[in-house]
């Protein structure tokens, strides 16, 4: 089994880091976004923003305001 990632989850067998799924809510989030609505899906926040990653997310989020 391949060592975790700096964020503790599990890489895929490509040795990456697998991403967040798209269905998970902003509330549901280790920190939410506050600049989306707590229902928010994280595959809405990436269409919005057009990042994947949930901290490009965030910078992006803070930059839209």
């Amino acid at each position: 089994m391949k060592e975790p990632g700096v964020d503790n989850r599990h890489r895929d067998k490509d040795g990456e880091i697998q991403k967040k799924r798209s269905d998970a809510l902003n509330k549901n989030l280790p920190t939410p976004i506050p600049q989306f609505s707590p229902d928010d899906t994280v595959g809405f926040m990436r269409k919005k923003t057009g990042k994947v990653s949930l901290k490009d997310i965030r910078n992006a989020a803070k930059k839209r305001k």
